[in-house]
């Protein structure tokens, strides 16, 4: 019967076409709105790194002055100076490690048809590709050797390799020019937009697309490649990009990777005791403050999903009820107008449960119809985010598990809609409907 129920359904799509269309599109506006909002939470909520998200971990160490304005905030900088970053480095107390931090070198090609460029790139140590699980198209990351000596070699990102050397090519062994030195391709990574972009959510987007060029951080800091970056100074730092590297002042991230979860107390017993070293050298005045935040806490202090988005997204759900409401009404409107055709139906020996099922299931073909245009709708909504905020792009696209919760969203509203005018129009009484024929 429920395929008969269904049939039913979709022919009585025709009757009251006024009725319907403002049904159809109520619902498909309020499901456009919810499915639009909770398609851009649930990208800036994920995670993006599930692997290994609990064994990747930032530390922060509070090396602010004692007395300082900022006193009151109890959290440490959100980056390590120069020479913290290459200390914990260097140490290797966990399985992986490297520091970051953001270069913008310009990008000559040689050819006419090209002319130099910027581009968005890191500083980093060879560890990175391993610790965040970056796919290689060609080549691998830079040797031990190359980290060690600050080799001029270079791993590329995919757009980077197809615009200098063209698709298809591989172009490991051969060499770029990046402000005006000569660099050996070692790899090119394939396509790789972590969302968020949690690995730098200081000094770049949260949603930003990766970058174009990744320079071993020791040669970086050898050819002094300017920071791309936030940078945040205690005092003044010295002259020049030498007096930076030798001040005080916050502008490397660091990560570290662990075995596993287990491991972390340990190396947050490390951190403490290494401030409490440069505590003999007259540095940390403060009392220990130190922070070591996984992945997924790492974005909750960085704040990528503001107050404003959840609260978006409940408004948005609360449309949603708005509209279910007016539905209720619309459907009332449109069962109300066929107490004949319930009483017929009634007389030759349908039950109750029969007509209930049967308006019910119409409801849910309108629920149906409604999903469609709803994500139609929502697609439009994400295009149109899409060209107006960039950094937002890689959230703006609707993936068949969003578009199954939109269909299941607006299929389970239009049931629940339909339930009052469904048992409404089981209440018609048989009789007196036959009589008033």
């Amino acid at each position: 019967m429920f395929r008969y129920y269904l049939g039913l359904g979709f022919r009585s799509l025709r009757r009251n076409p006024v009725l319907t269309t403002l049904m159809v599109l109520t619902l498909s506006v309020g499901v456009a709105a919810s499915m639009t909002t909770l398609t851009l939470l649930r990208g800036m909520s994920g995670d993006p790194i599930p692997q290994k998200s609990d064994r990747l971990f930032v530390p922060l160490l509070d090396n602010r002055p004692a007395g300082d304005g900022a006193g009151t905030d109890p959290e440490p900088p959100d980056q390590l100076t120069m020479r913290d970053a290459t200390a914990l480095w260097e140490r290797g107390k966990a399985t992986r490690q490297t520091p970051v931090y953001g270069v913008s070198p310009p990008i000559d090609s040689g050819r006419p048809d090209l002319p130099p460029f910027f581009s968005d790139g890191l500083a980093v140590g060879r560890d990175f590709f391993a610790m965040f699980d970056v796919p290689f198209l060609y080549g691998q990351a830079w040797s031990v050797e190359d980290d060690a000596r600050g080799t001029q070699v270079v791993v590329i990102g995919r757009s980077l390799s197809e615009r200098l050397f063209g698709e298809g090519v591989d172009p490991v062994g051969r060499t770029i020019r990046a402000r005006d030195d000569e660099y050996q391709v070692a790899g090119v990574i394939d396509t790789w937009n972590p969302v968020p972009k949690f690995y730098r959510l200081v000094g770049s987007g949260s949603f930003d697309t990766s970058e174009d060029i990744y320079i071993p951080f020791r040669t970086a800091i050898a050819r002094e490649l300017q920071v791309n970056g936030n940078i945040s100074c205690n005092s003044s730092p010295g002259v020049g990009f030498r007096g930076l590297v030798e001040s005080e002042c916050n502008w490397v991230q660091f990560w570290a990777e662990l075995d596993d979860a287990s491991g972390r107390g340990e190396y947050a017993d490390f951190i403490d005791a290494y401030v409490s070293e440069q505590k003999a050298l007259d540095r940390f005045p403060r009392e220990l403050n130190n922070r070591l935040y996984d992945v997924r806490e790492w974005l909750d202090v960085r704040e990528v999903v503001s107050d404003d988005t959840r609260t978006s997204t409940w408004l948005a759900f609360a449309f949603l009820l708005v509209c279910l409401v007016n539905t209720v009404g619309l459907l009332l409107a449109k069962f109300s107008a066929r107490p004949g055709e319930i009483g017929v139906r009634r007389a030759l020996g349908a039950s109750r449960a029969e007509i209930f099922q049967q308006y019910l299931t119409e409801a849910a073909v309108i629920g149906l119809v409604g999903a469609g245009v709803g994500i139609g709708l929502t697609m439009g909504a994400l295009a149109f985010i899409r060209g107006f905020n960039q950094g937002l792009a890689q959230l703006t696209h609707l993936d068949v598990p969003m578009m199954a919760i939109a269909v299941t969203v607006s299929v389970v509203a239009a049931i629940v809609a339909g339930l009052l005018p469904t048992w409404r129009a089981c209440q018609v009484v048989p009789a007196i409907q036959l009589k008033s024929q």
